[in-house]
């Protein structure tokens, strides 16, 4: 967006002629207390300074117009003209959000499928939660992976595009087949106990139970609570059999339990809410209502990125000025004056 940063010195642009004007008053004024000679003959005169003789020459007018345009460009380089690139709104009190992604072997399960397309547990989880890490600016977002081990794949961040990116890029049994679901916890609550009060949020998203913690949970949820944490815990896909992919292209069910009353307990500990998404609608609606919940602070702070761009109509008026330095070389050349 083009904008000038000081545009009320448009103001400027008559001053010329206003000076103008009040100079050819003040000559008036005095030629009417002067005395005036006045030449019988001007002839002579003529035939002496025949460079005199043509008034309206075509040198005058292009003087009068180089001069104009130069004091134009002039007073457009002192109003700043600037092109504003971008603006980014950040919300200077936000909350600082670990997400917890279950990305064990049975994220492979193809439950959250509909008629028109077959698609993951884990796939979907990629289309909400990034839709929902876009939503929040302004808020400090990290993201662990945890199957059979817990990885802190992306650390407490404003820059949400990267959290998106990484979790896009997750693959399905990378952290192992088992889930373990305590040291998901126990490693949120290692990165998010410094940061400050009331702003500190676990969300945990699983469809199993824990089979590889070294951190039992409910002895993570209590340090969370420990720490002010809260956890909102979403127990993804359906309990019991479920189509699942086999090696050879096909479909095959397979039983995967998930293990709800411990869920719901951690949830229970630390203050938070258990949610159950059956379908991608429910886990959809699921991260809306945390989203609501977990509302950052409307204080925003805007940020301008600007080029300025008054150095080009000042090049121009400097052009102009060495040109109208050549003037009275060409008039003496040309009219002998």
């Amino acid at each position: 967006m083009f904008m000038f940063h000081w545009p009320w010195l448009c103001l400027l642009l008559p001053l010329p002629l206003v000076v103008r004007l009040l100079l050819q008053k003040s000559k008036k004024s005095e030629m009417k207390t002067t005395p005036e000679l006045r030449f019988p003959d001007l002839s002579p005169l003529q035939k002496a300074f025949p460079g005199h003789q043509q008034k309206g020459r075509p040198s005058d007018w292009l003087f009068l117009v180089i001069i104009s345009l130069s004091w134009l460009f002039l007073v457009l380089a002192v109003m700043r003209p600037q092109l504003v690139d971008q603006y980014s709104q950040i919300q200077n009190e936000g909350y600082d959000l670990m997400l917890a992604v279950d990305i064990s072997g049975s994220m492979q399960a193809l439950d959250f499928s509909t008629k028109a397309k077959i698609i993951s547990r884990l796939d979907v989880t990629k289309e909400v939660v990034g839709k929902f890490i876009r939503e929040r600016q302004g808020d400090r977002i990290g993201l662990i992976l945890f199957g059979e081990n817990a990885f802190l794949q992306v650390p407490l961040t404003l820059d949400t595009l990267s959290v998106d990116y990484m979790l896009n890029h997750a693959v399905p049994g990378l952290a192992g087949f088992g889930t373990a679901i305590g040291d998901a916890i126990g490693l949120g609550v290692r990165n998010l106990r410094e940061r400050p009060e009331g702003s500190r949020v676990i969300i945990l998203l699983t469809d199993g139970m824990d089979t590889a913690s070294s951190i039992p949970p409910l002895e993570a949820a209590k340090l969370a609570k420990q720490y002010g944490i809260r956890i909102y815990a979403i127990g993804a896909g359906k309990n019991g059999p479920v189509p699942f992919p086999d090696n050879h292209g096909g479909i095959q069910i397979v039983k995967v339990p998930m293990d709800e009353d411990l869920l719901k307990e951690i949830a229970t500990i630390t203050d938070g809410k258990y949610f159950r998404a059956r379908d991608q609608f429910a886990l959809q609606d699921i991260y809306d209502k945390i989203n609501q919940l977990e509302k950052t602070k409307s204080n925003v702070r805007t940020y301008l990125i600007q080029k300025p761009l008054y150095r080009y109509p000042l090049g121009i008026a400097v052009v102009l000025l060495l040109i109208l330095s050549l003037f009275p070389f060409y008039r003496r050349i040309t009219y002998g004056i």
